[in-house]
């Protein structure tokens, strides 16, 4: 971790390449990309939860299905 005149110094060269005006609108991108990287995440993790969700359906209406197949062919035996 940078010390005390290590982070004065990056600060410094910083704000010599960018000057003071560019500093907030890349702070501001930086923000925005932040968040927009968060709530892609968050889409994700809902579309897997919903994905499990369906699968859990089918495999219900399979287990269904399968008990009445059986079923029907206990009673034509």
């Amino acid at each position: 971790m940078p010390g005390g005149i290590e982070l004065a110094v990056i600060v410094g060269v910083v704000i010599l390449l960018f000057g003071g005006k560019k500093i907030p609108e890349l702070a501001k991108g930086l923000g925005k990309g932040i968040k927009d990287f968060k709530n892609a995440v968050k889409d994700d993790e809902t579309t897997v939860a919903d994905a499990k969700d369906s699968v859990k359906e089918i495999k219900e209406e399979v287990k269904e299905a399968t008990t009445d197949v059986k079923a029907s062919t206990n009673k034509q035996a």
